[in-house]
């Protein structure tokens, strides 16, 4: 039963009583009610619950009602200043249109089609398929990950660079002390050194330690990172700008770095860091992934070089 129809046939009771002792003010002291609102439902009552519910307190008129026009008025004025800044809008309102209501009135409105803008559903963002590398090398992200401040004893920053095939997720980490093109080109050289198959392509997003893409209008104009790339011939593909997903599967290594490695980490300088790092390295792609069918990294290149 909901709340209507309880309140109605609580009044229902108090009527009934009133009806078997024909008392008023006994009736009204029993149920705590004023005699004016017992004589009320008197004359309401018809012998059921449902002439009891409470009817609708709204006039039957408004003569001071906002017009359709007044409406789209206020809402252009509410868009115009992003639905924040009111009072300059309920002042263009009186300046530019005449008009003649009250502040109060102006933010009721202004509220109610804010609601309504609200209740506007956003579509769901439908990702396009993502084809999954045929072969190790044939694509390889690339990323920075900063090394949290409470791993660090000396208070200095630190970098890690990473690397993830994206068909057998081999990776390969390398620390850094300093977040710029100079250790992204290290880094390269070092990761081609490294890695046991030969890499066709490399994606990175479009920070400056990569490319100069965005802070330069000289398509000539490379970075150390993008230089040597070209010097070794091996393609170079920048993500669109504020998509970290299309860089998902290093994403998702530094996500699973930082519950094992760095959230027990506690490194005093640089060469500690990379001495720990190395021996984490060491091990990671012996560790089983869900992705690989519950196989390592490494059991997926040797059966592909198999």
């Amino acid at each position: 039963m909901d709340r209507i129809a309880q309140e109605a046939n609580g009044r229902q009771r108090f009527l009934e009583y009133y009806l078997k002792h024909g008392n008023g003010t006994e009736t009204a002291i029993r149920y705590k009610i004023s005699r004016k609102t017992l004589y009320k439902w008197v004359k309401r009552y018809d012998g059921t619950w449902q002439s009891l519910v409470e009817r609708s307190r709204r006039p039957h008129s408004s003569p001071r009602v906002h017009t359709p026009e007044e409406i789209r008025q206020i809402r252009c004025q509410a868009k115009k200043h992003r639905w924040e800044d009111l009072i300059l809008a309920y002042q263009e309102m009186r300046e530019k249109y005449g008009y003649t209501r009250s502040y109060g009135g102006f933010k009721r409105i202004v509220a109610k089609l804010k609601a309504a803008k609200g209740n506007k559903k956003r579509k769901a963002r439908k990702n396009k398929p993502y084809q999954r590398a045929e072969y190790p090398g044939r694509k390889v992200q690339v990323d920075v990950k900063f090394v949290p401040a409470e791993c660090v004893v000396d208070g200095r920053k630190y970098y890690q660079f990473t690397a993830v095939d994206e068909c057998s997720r081999w990776t390969y980490r390398q620390m850094y002390d300093e977040h710029s093109t100079y250790s992204a080109e290290k880094f390269l050289i070092e990761l081609i050194r490294r890695c046991p198959f030969p890499i066709r392509e490399i994606q990175t997003d479009n920070g400056t330690e990569f490319t100069k893409a965005l802070i330069s209008n000289d398509p000539n104009d490379k970075s150390l990172f993008e230089l040597k790339l070209e010097e070794y011939g091996i393609l170079y593909h920048r993500i669109r700008i504020a998509t970290p997903r299309h860089n998902g599967k290093v994403e998702r290594q530094h996500r699973i770095d930082q519950q094992r490695f760095y959230d027990r980490l506690r490194m005093f300088c640089l060469e500690d860091g990379c001495k720990q790092l190395a021996v984490y390295q060491k091990k990671s792609n012996d560790y089983i992934k869900h992705c690989l069918g519950l196989r390592s990294p490494n059991q997926v290149l040797a059966d592909y070089l198999r």
